[in-house]
C-alpha cells in the first residue's frame, strides 16, 4: 500500500528495491543481511518499519528473514555465515549438509573465519577462527562453504568422536560428494592433530573400496581377529544385471553381507533375495551380518563367520 503523500515515481523506487530484496532472499533461503539490505537503498526507518509491522524479522543480528514463517534450512546456514562476516564460511560438517549430504544432522552450525578476524556470538552458530583457511578451500559457487574433501576432513577432526568421524568421511564418500582419493590428499595437510592416523585409515579403507561404515569395522574386526584379509566390493554378474558382493573369502566361497538401513527397505527386499540366492546356486555359503549385529554381537557373529571358514577348508593361520 503506497504511503501517505507518497508520489508515484517515490513508489516505483521503493518497490523496486522490495523486488530486488525479494530476489536476494529467495536464493538464500529467505534470508538477507543487514549490509545486503543498504546495498539495496533500504533505509534503516524502511526496515525498522518492517519489523514493527512483523512482516520481517530478525534471525541473528547481522541477518534479516524477510518472512514471518519458518526459516528454512538454507536459510539458517545462511544467517550464520551472515553473523562471520563476509569472510567466514561454513565448515566441516555443515558445509558439508549445505553440499548436499544426507541423512545426518548437527545441532551448531560450524563456521570458519581466518585467524585475527573479530567473532560474534550467536545461538546456534559456532564460529572459529583457524589457521587452516586458503581461498583454494573454499566451494566455488553457492553459500560460502569449505569444497567437500576439505569439509570431510575437518568433519573428522572435529567430530565428537571417533566413530563419528568414521561416518562422517564414509558418508562424505559413499554419497558422491567427493572420492577418496581427494579426501587423502586433504588429510595429508594435516600435520598435528591426535585423529589424524585415524582418518587416514579410515581414508585408507575407503580408496580399497569400503562403502559403508559397516564394512570399514568389519575390516577392522577381521584385522583384530588376524582372520584372512577379505575380498570386499566383488563385482558379479548374472541373468538379471550385476552386483557387488561387500566382502568374501573366494579361495573358501563363504560370503558376508552386510545389512545395512538400506537393506530394509522395501524396494530392496527383491533385489536382495535374488542376489543371495544367485550366491547360494554358486555353491557359496552367505552369511548376513546385520549392522546392529556388528555393533551388539561382534564375537558371536565372527564365531559363525570363524566356523564357515574352517568348514571350508581355510587353515587359520593363513592370516599370521
Amino acid at each position: 500500500m503506497p504511503k501517505k503523500g507518497e508520489s508515484p515515481r517515490s513508489r516505483d523506487v521503493r518497490q523496486a528495491r522490495l523486488h530486488m530484496v525479494r530476489d536476494i532472499a529467495d536464493r538464500q533461503g529467505g534470508v538477507v543481511s543487514r549490509d545486503q539490505l543498504r546495498t539495496a537503498g533500504i533505509t534503516p526507518d524502511e526496515l525498522e518499519s518492517h519489523l514493527r509491522g512483523h512482516r520481517w524479522c530478525p534471525v541473528h543480528s547481522q541477518s534479516i528473514a524477510v518472512h514471518t514463517g519458518p526459516w528454512p534450512d538454507a536459510g539458517r546456514l545462511w544467517a550464520a555465515v551472515f553473523e562471520a562476516g563476509d569472510r567466514g564460511c561454513l565448515d566441516g560438517a555443515s558445509a558439508l549438509i549445505a553440499g548436499g549430504l544426507e541423512h545426518y544432522t548437527e545441532d551448531v552450525i560450524r563456521v570458519s573465519v581466518p585467524r585475527g578476524v573479530l567473532t560474534r556470538h550467536a545461538v546456534g552458530v559456532e564460529i572459529r577462527q583457524t589457521r587452516r583457511l586458503e581461498p583454494d578451500d573454499l566451494a566455488p559457487s553457492g553459500i560460502p562453504r569449505t569444497r567437500p574433501e576439505v569439509a570431510g576432513v575437518r568433519a573428522g577432526l572435529w567430530a565428537r568422536s571417533d566413530k563419528q568421524a568414521t561416518l562422517l568421511l564414509t558418508m562424505t564418500a559413499q554419497q558422491g560428494l567427493t572420492t577418496a582419493d581427494r579426501l587423502g590428499a586433504q588429510v595429508m595437510r594435516v600435520k598435528r592433530d591426535r585423529r589424524r592416523i585415524i582418518l587416514t585409515g579410515v581414508i585408507a579403507d575407503l580408496v580399497g573400496g569400503v562403502r559403508s561404515l559397516g564394512e570399514h569395522e568389519f575390516a577392522r574386526m577381521c584385522r583384530l581377529r588376524r582372520l584372512p584379509e577379505p575380498t570386499r566390493q566383488a563385482l558379479r554378474r548374472g541373468p538379471r544385471g550385476q552386483w557387488y558382493l561387500d566382502v568374501c573369502w573366494e579361495p573358501w566361497g563363504v560370503v558376508v553381507e552386510i545389512d545395512g538401513i538400506h537393506h530394509e527397505w522395501a524396494a530392496n527386499v527383491v533385489a536382495d533375495a535374488l542376489r543371495h540366492n544367485a550366491i547360494a546356486l554358486d555353491r557359496a555359503v552367505v552369511l548376513r551380518l546385520p549392522l546392529l549385529g556388528l555393533r551388539l554381537a561382534p564375537d558371536e557373529f565372527f564365531a559363525q563367520i570363524t566356523a564357515a571358514l574352517v568348514a571350508r577348508g581355510c587353515p587359520l593361520d593363513v592370516a599370521s
